[in-house]
């Protein structure tokens, strides 16, 4: 676990979570307003997911290929976790039909 951490403190460590973790807290937001309803016009928010959903996954791609030859336990956790954090989006993105 504490070499997990080590990994998470690089950038394709953290990168991929900071950006789950900024689409989830929007997209919770609007769960909680009411606002989060599927629009003919995206906006802005819609283009930034778009485009860094793809950024993301490739950045993960990147952290997998760099860390798992070498440190295979703690890159498998992290990527684990950064998995995770991707589906818990889509997952929202999905199940309200955005």
């Amino acid at each position: 676990m504490a070499a997990m951490w080590k990994l998470l403190k690089r950038p394709e460590g953290f990168l991929p979570l900071a950006i789950s973790g900024g689409f989830l807290a929007l997209l919770l937001a609007g769960l909680s307003q009411g606002t989060l309803v599927r629009a003919p016009d995206e906006g802005a928010a819609a283009h930034a997911f778009q485009i860094l959903m793809p950024l993301q996954f490739v950045i993960v791609a990147l952290c997998a290929i760099r860390w798992l030859p070498s440190r295979r336990t703690a890159a498998l956790e992290l990527l684990a976790l950064q998995c995770a954090a991707a589906i818990a989006v889509l997952a929202i993105v999905y199940w309200k039909h955005l």
